[in-house]
């Protein structure tokens, strides 16, 4: 099994101890440091590689937005914080995703699943290339080139520069972020509905007001700033 390595950081004893816990379920994430603030974490960083940040925002001396400015070389930060009102800005510092205080186990597997995709996909760099038809796509994996038909997509999933193309058979990733991928005509039959998420419009079964259902009962989550674009269906 591939590990990867990570730095916690919170001023809170027992939020530290609760990351800690939630960490230590995934065996592929191995901790190399734990502290409470941000001067010894910033001295680990120049001894070792570090694969993934958990940051805290609100904490004395340097906080959780500076410490990330300051250690933009780690490929993966997830903010964990009991102030929502923070997670807009925490995204224009490069983050994979931002937990509300207290963790919670269900939330937290998401967050590790998203970790594990962002990396092996970073570690494949697969590349995109449309087809002139417009019809179908396909992406370079590894010395191959997959075909996949466009209706046969389900919904694109966001994960920083990449995107993962999901069909009912098999889950793929490009080298593309999901707003410039929508830009292009061959996915126009793609509707955002999530800062993460855009679906194919004839797949939506069912809209309720946190999610959309799609074909073969797969759920995807409506953002708030999203809704207004389901009109469209609607």
């Amino acid at each position: 099994m591939k590990t990867y390595s990570c730095l916690i950081l919170d001023d809170d004893e027992l939020d530290r101890l609760s990351v800690v816990s939630h960490v230590k379920r995934f065996p592929q994430f191995e901790i190399k440091g734990v502290f409470s603030e941000a001067g010894p974490a910033l001295d680990l960083l120049l001894k070792q590689k570090i694969d993934i940040l958990f940051l805290d925002i609100d904490m004395p001396g340097i906080n959780g937005l500076e410490f990330r400015e300051m250690a933009e070389e780690v490929p993966v930060c997830i903010f964990i914080s009991a102030h929502p009102e923070h997670a807009i800005e925490t995204f224009a510092l490069d983050t994979l995703d931002f937990i509300v205080k207290p963790l919670k186990p269900d939330r937290f597997a998401q967050t590790a699943q998203r970790i594990e995709d962002y990396l092996d996909l970073k570690e494949k760099a697969s590349l995109f290339e449309a087809s002139v038809g417009g019809d179908v796509i396909y992406i370079k994996e590894g010395y191959e080139q997959t075909k996949i038909k466009l209706h046969d997509i389900l919904y694109l999933e966001a994960l920083k520069d990449y995107t993962k193309i999901v069909t009912n058979a098999k889950k793929h990733c490009v080298l593309s972020n999901l707003g410039t991928l929508l830009k292009e005509t061959t996915f126009s039959s793609f509707i955002r509905i999530h800062r993460s998420f855009a679906v194919q419009k004839q797949f939506i079964q069912k809209i309720l007001p946190n999610e959309v259902v799609l074909h073969n009962e797969v759920s995807v989550p409506v953002g708030r700033s999203y809704r207004d674009n389901l009109n469209t269906v609607l």
